[in-house]
């Protein structure tokens, strides 16, 4: 179960929906609807991809580790560690189409400090844009830097299009279903531990695979 936004701490399926594509420069969306807290592990598989695999052992309700659900990853690979990867949705102002933000922690983090005076974000009445710049800062993939631009985020209402576009919106818990702790069990012994790849159904390859 996903987490309203003033609730949220910000520690610790083949979606339907298209994922928001962080451009370089200037980026503006309208983050909408709940949180969803998570935390990915990257594991690769007999044949060299590497896939996301969301810990289990980390409650969503409750956005702690719980440890309650068998962690089959931590299990076959016990120094692998995993990493904060919550998302959310939002609106595309260069589409209008709803989008699966999948948020950076230090942005999110500014985020956060930004809503103690402008209030929720997400909220349809009194939410705000997020502006926000993307910049490479070296040669390598992870040397990206996302920087809140506070001063444009504007409080507004949704705009009637808006609204129209948000009015069946699904629950990030449905967009970005988690796999179960058996279903993970199976697509490591199968796809990461056994070359033999083709024994394990295509829906459960399709659910772990697909988790951002």
């Amino acid at each position: 179960m996903a987490i309203k936004f003033g609730n949220i701490s910000g520690k610790a399926k083949k979606s339907s929906a298209e994922a928001y594509t962080y451009k370089e420069g200037n980026n503006v969306v309208r983050m909408i609807g709940n949180i969803l807290p998570r935390y990915v592990y990257w594991v690769t598989t007999a044949d060299g991809k590497r896939v996301p695999m969301e810990c289990v052992g980390f409650d969503r309700d409750k956005e702690q580790f719980t440890n309650i659900e068998k962690d089959w990853v931590r299990h076959y690979h016990p120094d692998m560690k995993c990493s904060w990867a919550y998302a959310a949705q939002c609106i595309d102002p260069d589409d209008g189409k709803v989008k699966v933000l999948n948020l950076k922690k230090k942005l999110f983090e500014a985020i956060m400090i930004a809503a103690e005076d402008l209030g929720d974000p997400t909220d349809p009445d009194t939410g705000w844009d997020l502006a926000f710049k993307k910049q490479k800062t070296g040669p390598l993939p992870f040397n990206v830097e996302y920087t809140l631009q506070v001063l444009k985020c504007k409080n507004r209402e949704l705009t009637e299009v808006e609204r129209e576009a948000i009015k069946d919106l699904q629950d990030i818990d449905s967009v970005i279903p988690r796999s179960s702790s058996d279903q993970q069990k199976e697509f490591i012994e199968s796809r990461v531990l056994d070359n033999s790849s083709s024994d394990v159904p295509d829906e459960v390859a399709e659910e772990v695979s697909e988790l951002l």
